[in-house]
């Protein structure tokens, strides 16, 4: 008996006749009936929606449209999956490429889901009427895992969007803040600020200190929650080595900087005046700028600090407007007053703060010079007695003597 010939080496040259042929697919039958009922199955999602999601029956007939396009490949996506199933799938690509960035924006991740969910549903109750015969569970369970990995490619899409604005509202909130900080704020920074959710609020002040190492985008986050906590709106940033926050919703500059303090770096803080509205900020900010210049000089100064509290050092670190406001809110009122209150403050603070000595240069009771020292406390804010107070006025009537040109001064 002839013996029966071995089988082929791979090295002997010799080849199957059909090797050179494709493999077939394994459910080739429930392929070709699956691509046959995308259309249709489309076209049923679709329906669906419109039948049970409201926001999709509002919505504009060309976010319809784009949502109907995401439908359609989704199913198309699928298909393909389907067909090669050990193929690595850009799911993200095929899905929602179809539609444009801005879909991101019209309908919440809440109405995506939605969305998904009602396609994929639409497809498992037509998984017995696709499926070849004996394939029912093939095909469910392939249905299965593409549910899973088109969930992932949903909030990977909205997670890249929410990165994307927020790197964008980052670099225009630092605009604004730049702005307001270099005395540039107008109409542009206002609309901006209105875009990141600035609604106008009536009493703005600005606070300064030094930015802690490390990312800047944590120490920001650190101010908002700050900020949310206290019900404070706020525009922050990190410029330099400066943390710059301006924030509204109170006229009480001083309780705003206790309650954004934690995020500063170690160093003093300073709070600038309260002011009405944003473009009105920059002066609050130059008055906190010049106040951090000039914190060094006032070795107790408290943390944080009011940069009207710093006025003297201010003045004599050369800030215009600090001497500005020691004359107008200190000096004029006095002189306006009357000259014995003038008179009787500069004698009380050259005779080393003693009302005896001032009764007795001025030839008066001391009881009247101690009148007339409250009186210079009702009239400026600043009461003679305190030693922090006494060296503002001193600086006051030196000033408020320079810009009348007094020879004696």
């Amino acid at each position: 008996m002839p013996e029966p010939a071995a089988n082929p080496s791979p090295d002997s040259g010799a080849t199957p006749a059909d090797a050179g042929a494709p493999r077939a697919h394994p459910h080739s039958a429930t392929l070709r009936r699956l691509e046959k009922s995308s259309g249709s199955l489309a076209a049923q999602a679709i329906a669906r929606m419109d039948e049970t999601l409201p926001w999709y029956r509002a919505m504009p007939p060309e976010n319809r449209s784009w949502i109907g396009l995401v439908a359609q490949a989704g199913i198309a996506a699928f298909t393909e999956w389907f067909r090669h199933p050990d193929a690595p799938q850009a799911i993200s690509t095929d899905v929602f490429g179809t539609a444009p960035r801005e879909l991101t924006r019209a309908i919440t991740l809440r109405q995506t889901v939605e969305m998904v969910r009602t396609t994929i549903e639409v497809m498992e109750s037509a998984i017995d009427e696709v499926a070849a015969p004996g394939d029912e569970s093939v095909l469910r369970e392939a249905l299965l895992v593409y549910a899973r990995e088109i969930a992932f490619a949903t909030a990977q899409v909205y997670a890249q969007a929410a990165e994307a604005r927020g790197a964008w509202d980052a670099r225009l909130e630092s605009l604004v803040v730049n702005a307001v900080l270099s005395g540039e704020a107008d109409e542009g920074a206002v609309s901006r600020a209105a875009a990141l959710g600035w609604n106008s609020p009536e009493h703005v002040c600005v606070v300064l200190g030094t930015a802690p190492d490390g990312d800047s985008e944590l120490t920001v986050e650190a101010i908002r929650r700050a900020a949310r906590h206290a019900k404070l709106q706020v525009l922050t940033g990190v410029l330099g080595d400066r943390l710059v926050v301006i924030a509204g919703g109170s006229d009480n500059p001083l309780a705003v900087a206790k309650a954004l303090i934690g995020p500063y770096a170690a160093g003093p803080v300073v709070a600038g005046p309260v002011v009405p509205d944003l473009l009105a900020a920059t002066k609050s900010a130059q008055a906190a700028a010049a106040g951090l210049k000039a914190c060094s000089a006032w070795q107790d100064a408290p943390r944080p600090a009011l940069a009207d509290d710093l006025l003297p050092e201010r003045a004599i670190a050369g800030d215009p407007a600090a001497r500005e406001q020691l004359v107008e809110e200190i000096y004029r009122p006095l002189e306006e007053a009357g000259s014995a209150l003038l008179e009787t403050l500069s004698v009380y603070l050259e005779q080393a703060s003693s009302l005896e000595g001032a009764a007795r240069m001025l030839f008066v009771h001391p009881n009247t010079v101690r009148y007339r020292l409250r009186r210079v406390t009702d009239v400026t804010g600043w009461s003679p007695s305190d030693v922090r107070s006494a060296f503002t006025l001193r600086i006051a009537l030196i000033l408020g003597r320079l810009a009348d040109g007094d020879p004696q001064s």
